[in-house]
């Protein structure tokens, strides 16, 4: 039997392409936990959560990202949305506040994200992480659930891969 040319290239440049979004994804500076840093964060108007770590992982080509933290007021919350990187809305689960997210790669190192309530725009964070990729930065500006301006500066520094 012989195997066609043609045929064994398209074979070879789809593997080719597989393991290039694999190897991408595996290194984007993104995924891994991160934990915030209080001492090195603004919150306004605040407070700050007591504790807040947030894991990204990669799925399908975009992302499933996970939040736990513990509010000021010291209620728990499980924050959960499985999203691509295209700037289109995704369900989120967890917070009250926000009914959908939507991710935007700028690059390997600039994200922005907005969230919104009933389709309308709440939060937007632009977040910058460090070219070690071992802190970022998340600016959110926006309103909160009391329709107060909001403005964080969040520090983040990631605790594992």
């Amino acid at each position: 039997m012989r195997i066609r040319p043609t045929l064994l290239a398209i074979n070879v440049a789809g593997v080719l392409a597989v393991t290039t979004v694999l190897i991408a994804q595996a290194t984007d500076p993104l995924f891994g936990t991160w934990k915030t840093v209080a001492a090195k964060s603004t919150y306004s108007p605040g407070p700050a959560p007591k504790n807040n770590t947030k894991k990204y992982e990669p799925y399908k080509g975009g992302l499933k990202a996970q939040q736990d933290l513990v509010t000021a007021k010291g209620e728990k919350r499980h924050v959960e949305v499985t999203a691509a990187f295209d700037g289109k809305d995704y369900p989120g689960t967890g917070n009250p506040e926000v009914d959908t997210y939507a991710f935007q790669r700028i690059d390997n190192l600039n994200y922005v994200v907005l969230q919104k309530k009933a389709g309308k725009v709440t939060m937007t964070s632009k977040m910058k992480i460090a070219p070690d990729g071992k802190t970022r930065v998340v600016t959110q500006t926006g309103t909160d659930a009391q329709g107060r301006a909001v403005s964080n500066s969040v520090f983040w520094e990631k605790v594992s891969q």
